[in-house]
């Protein structure tokens, strides 16, 4: 257990130490599966905050626990919805994320007992698919109807290819036989609305191919460079009947259409590469997305390890290198600044020379699995065609051990004075909240910290989310990826607003169901942290979470306001248009929607509802929404110093990377 100051620990009573091996037996098994949706009101609900009148439908647990159904070409047959669904299965798609639409297709993929999610919206379920794949690396699918469905997904779609998350779209679209009738208001041709933000996309206009075209889509979704991809059925295709299966384009197993062959550095590029990083003084490796789509964490660690190679992770999922390593330089910025070569690998978004806080003459490597975008954004010294995990693996192989005692202790040093800084500001933030009886985001990043990652937990086990604006200086700082899939960066390099809770409901059904490197801590609380700007447009999202009972405890930082109403110091008349009304209940709607509500204003207020938060998450699986005032002043440098400011760095409150 690690050392905690009196108050903090009279605090936590009632938190267990949970290790990695021992929450699962810590959390009663109605929380973790299919019980957990049978839920009769009690005093204990009332208690925790829970609106009586709300309750689980029996229909909703009968279905869950409903046989599964395979498509069979006996009989009746196969539509072209149960063909492309049986693929699905056979692809391992780990879950499905939808809204009410594209009805044959996405009842025929629950009918296989793919793990399946139905929300309020196209939009919000889009984002949760995202989240989920974000925090295990599987590939991942969502689904709306055509017209509005899949208009109302394309920011999530957006999101998702800034982050290159492995997406897949799916939409129903109207007969090809009415095609140029506009015979429906919901008529119309989607492939172009997606143009830009996918990897590949396919109108399927033969129901005979439907099989050819869901292995090519499975084929893009699982090579290369992640991105959505986006298939939309019309009729014809999902209803067609097939009880012939050589009728059937390609209608064979995956082996036979793909290979899991990767392409390897030659053995000139990784000589060199092993002499450049020998030669250097204070390496550094920029650790991004493509190591953790390869699930490359190990030889990332083997390889810096032996030779003591600095790391700072990058990229919309985060903990593929631990934030707790001594060779971990996410928090050591000026230590940053001082490296004279940059290893990227795996960055698929390269950032510009103004995006990282680099020396100007740092010498680098890029290694990315495409040639042609080797020295974007970026000029190489060198630059090597390969994948990730394996020119990892080989670099650990060739690369001599090395001890750079200067090099680690400039990088703790470097630690120690980022955290210096930030101690400051927490207790700036403490006089301030004092002075306005409100709380400032840095109070809510370090009381989370403390409660999380510095306490009675184990700090490999909660997953956190966070985004927002207003929290970008203060939060990200505090929050902890120490193994693969534990962070989760929402506002990578979209900067969309909203997915926080969105996310966190994709993360929270990964965690509950123990889904791949998720496994260790299946049924463990999830985090996510945003702003009430970000909360309206995912607050209806909140059913769901109540509704799959999601252990998600959502914190939300309240102060009134958009955080760019400073902008309006030369324009009075504007500023109406970035406030909201004060002291707004966000958690009492998230109560009316079956959630639990915590409204706190004071640290100690705080404290406590995210203890009981944990506990009912952990103990229940229910989900909490914690509406933590502030006051929308702390925004400002002037009155407030240091107030609101979005520092450019590597994993330093940066958006981009």
């Amino acid at each position: 257990m690690r050392k905690v100051d009196k108050d903090t620990a009279k605090d936590r009573d009632s938190v267990t130490s949970v290790s990695r091996r021992q929450f699962v037996k810590t959390v009663p098994i109605a929380a973790l599966g299919t019980a957990a949706f049978v839920r009769n009101v009690s005093a204990q609900d009332s208690a925790a905050g829970l609106i009586q009148s709300i309750q689980i439908p029996k229909a909703l647990t009968t279905s869950l626990q409903s046989p599964v159904r395979m498509g069979s070409f006996e009989g009746k047959g196969q539509t072209g919805a149960q063909v492309f669904a049986g693929m699905c299965k056979d692809e391992n798609l780990a879950a499905l994320f939808c809204s009410a639409g594209n009805y044959t297709v996405i009842n025929a993929i629950a009918e296989t007992g793919i793990t399946s999610y139905g929300g309020r919206s196209e939009g919000s379920m889009a984002s949760a698919a995202d989240g989920f794949s974000r925090v295990t690396g599987e590939v991942v699918a969502c689904s709306g109807t055509e017209g509005p469905g899949i208009t109302h997904m394309i920011q999530a779609i957006y999101t998702a290819s800034a982050a290159h998350t492995p997406l897949l779209v799916l939409a129903s679209n109207m007969t090809i036989a009415q095609d140029d009738s506009l015979s429906f208001i919901q008529a119309m041709s989607q492939q172009e609305l997606t143009t830009g933000i996918k990897k590949y996309g396919k109108r399927l206009i033969a129901p005979n191919r439907v099989h050819e075209y869901g292995g090519y889509a499975f084929r893009q979704l699982k090579s290369g460079i992640p991105g959505p991809v986006h298939l939309d059925f019309p009729g014809e295709v999902a209803s067609e009947r097939f009880t012939d299966p050589s009728t059937l384009t390609e209608n064979y197993n995956k082996s036979k259409y793909r290979t899991e062959s990767r392409s390897s550095a030659s053995s000139r590029d990784v000589a060199r590469a092993v002499e450049m990083i020998s030669r250097a003084e204070r390496p550094l490796l920029i650790a991004g997305q493509g190591i953790f789509q390869r699930k490359g964490w190990d030889a990332l660690l083997a390889a810096v390890e032996k030779h003591e190679i600095a790391v700072v992770g990058s990229g919309p999922s985060r903990g593929h290198f631990p934030d707790d390593h001594r060779l971990s330089a996410s928090l050591s910025p000026k230590a940053v600044m001082s490296a004279d070569l940059v290893i990227f690998i795996g960055q698929y978004q390269m950032p510009t020379r103004t995006d990282y806080r680099l020396h100007p003459e740092v010498r680098a490597i890029r290694v990315h699995p495409v040639q042609e975008d080797l020295g974007r954004n970026w000029p190489l010294d060198l630059g090597i065609v390969s994948d990730e995990r394996a020119f990892l693996e080989a670099l650990a192989d060739q690369l001599p051990k090395k001890k750079r005692p200067a090099w680690v202790t400039e990088i703790a040093a470097a630690r120690q004075a980022n955290q210096k800084q930030m101690d400051e500001w927490y207790a700036l933030a403490l006089k301030y909240g004092t002075d306005t009886h409100r709380l400032h985001p840095a109070v809510i990043g370090r009381e989370l910290y403390d409660f999380f990652y510095n306490g009675n937990i184990d700090p490999k086990q909660t997953v956190n989310i966070w985004g927002g604006l207003t929290n970008l200086r203060f939060l990200p700082p505090y929050m902890r990826a120490n193994r693969a899939g534990q962070g989760v960066n929402s506002y990578y390099q979209s900067g969309t607003i909203g997915t926080e809770i969105n996310h966190g409901i994709g993360a929270a059904a990964a965690v509950k169901e123990g889904f791949g490197i998720q496994e260790a801590y299946k049924g463990a609380p999830v985090l996510s942290v945003g702003t009430d700007g970000a909360l309206a447009y995912s607050l209806m999202e909140l059913e769901t979470a109540a509704k799959y009972r999601l252990p998600l405890i959502s914190v939300i930082y309240n102060n009134d306001s958009w955080g760019t109403w400073i902008t309006t110091d030369d324009s009075p008349r504007a500023l109406h248009m970035y406030l909201f009304q004060q002291n707004l209940r966000y958690d009492k709607a998230a109560e009316a929607l079956g959630c639990r509500g915590e409204y706190v204003q004071t640290p100690e207020e705080l404290r406590g509802a995210i203890r009981r938060a944990y506990d009912v998450a952990a103990k229940e699986s229910l989900p909490t929404l914690i509406n933590a005032q502030g006051i929308r002043e702390f925004t400002s440098g002037t009155l407030y110093p240091p107030g609101m400011n979005i520092v450019s760095g590597p994993n330093i409150a940066a958006i981009s990377h």
